[in-house]
């Protein structure tokens, strides 16, 4: 996993809630099985800093391959919408501590780390 952008940290949403997540952003573009949206205590769910749709069902069929999977999110998130949400995203790790929300099992292996890299790369 890439090396953390300061006051941005990936959590599983499943985790409860903790005191210091500052803002919390879904990352995922559904929502997490059986979990309530009060219990979730999200702030924001910004849908186009996710992985479309036929990306995220591309790299979970027969022929997904996680490097490949990186790239062509990667490209994604070069998008305007995308990069919109990219720039909201650092302007509220700007002003305090944002906890980035996803149901994967393995973060690390998911496309939070493209995101915690591509926050990394506007800041270089």
């Amino acid at each position: 996993m890439p090396a953390p952008t300061p006051g941005v940290r990936v959590r599983r949403v499943y985790e409860p809630p903790a005191a210091d997540d500052g803002v919390r952003v879904l990352v995922d573009r559904l929502w997490p099985r059986g979990l309530a949206k009060t219990d979730a205590r999200v702030d924001e769910w910004p849908k186009a800093l996710t992985p479309s749709t036929e990306l995220r069902r591309w790299y979970h069929g027969p022929d997904g391959a996680y490097e490949e999977f990186c790239r062509r999110y990667e490209n994604e998130l070069a998008e305007p919408a995308a990069a919109a949400a990219l720039d909201r995203l650092r302007a509220l790790a700007a002003e305090g501590p944002v906890t980035l929300l996803t149901a994967a099992k393995d973060p690390s292996e998911s496309h939070t780390s493209v995101l915690l890299r591509a926050l990394n790369a506007s800041r270089a």
